[in-house]
C-alpha cells in the first residue's frame, strides 16, 4: 500500500512540482523525510495502565513499535516526576512512511465528523507540518469495542522543503485535503 503513493509520488508529484516551481535538479523537489507520531497521556491516576493502552493503539496504528517519552524535570502542581514515563513516540521512515501517510489522508481524516479540511496554518515556518488527531478511533486498525480511554496524536510530517510554501505545494500534490477557508462564504453577523 505504501509503494503506491511513493510511485505516486516519483511519477507525478516531482514532475508537477519541477514544472510549478521551476527547480532545475531532481534533487531540489522536497520530499517528505520522516513522520513522527506522538502521544502523550500525563500524569494521569492509572498511569502505567493508560500508557500501556496508549503505545497497543500506537503500534497498532503505525505498525512499528514506539518508544516511550519520559519527563524531563519535576512539576509538583501536575504530580509529575523527572525521568517519568509520560508517552509514546513512533518515527515512521521509508515505505511505512509513506504507507501510513496514505492511510492518514485516504481513510482516516475523512472519518472524522464534520471535516472541511485540515488547518494551512500547521506549518513550522521551516517547511514541516503538525496535525493534531483528536482520539485513535478515526484508523480503521483500532477496534471500537476494545477502546477504553480516548487517545490523542500529533502527527509531524518532516519534509525537505525550506519554506512553507513549497512544503504546502508537496502535501497538496500528495493529496492532503487543506480547507480553503477563502472561499467559503461566513455568514453575516
Amino acid at each position: 500500500m505504501g509503494a503506491e503513493l511513493k510511485d505516486y509520488f516519483l511519477r507525478q508529484v516531482v514532475p508537477n512540482l519541477r514544472e510549478k516551481h521551476g527547480f532545475t535538479n531532481i534533487h531540489q523537489v522536497p520530499h517528505v523525510m520522516k513522520i513522527v507520531v506522538n502521544t502523550c497521556i500525563g500524569s494521569s491516576q492509572d498511569g502505567k495502565q493508560a500508557l500501556e493502552d496508549a503505545k497497543s493503539e500506537l503500534g497498532s496504528i503505525t505498525g512499528q513499535r514506539p518508544a516511550e517519552t519520559k519527563s524531563k524535570k519535576s512539576i509538583a502542581n501536575f504530580k509529575l516526576r523527572q525521568d517519568q514515563a509520560i508517552g509514546a513516540k513512533v518515527t515512521l521512515r521509508g515505505l511505512k512512511m509513506y504507507e501510513f501517510l496514505q492511510r492518514l489522508i485516504q481513510t482516516a481524516l475523512p472519518r472524522i465528523r464534520d471535516f472541511r479540511g485540515v488547518s494551512t496554518r500547521a506549518f513550522d515556518g521551516n517547511g514541516n507540518y503538525t496535525l493534531g488527531v483528536p482520539d485513535q478511533s478515526i484508523f480503521p486498525e483500532v477496534e471500537l469495542d476494545k477502546i477504553k480511554r480516548n487517545v490523542g496524536f500529533d502527527v509531524t510530517i518532516v519534509t525537505s522543503a525550506r519554506n512553507d510554501a513549497d512544503a504546502k505545494s508537496l502535501l497538496m500534490e500528495l493529496g492532503m485535503p487543506f480547507s480553503d477557508k477563502a472561499k467559503r462564504s461566513t455568514p453575516a453577523a
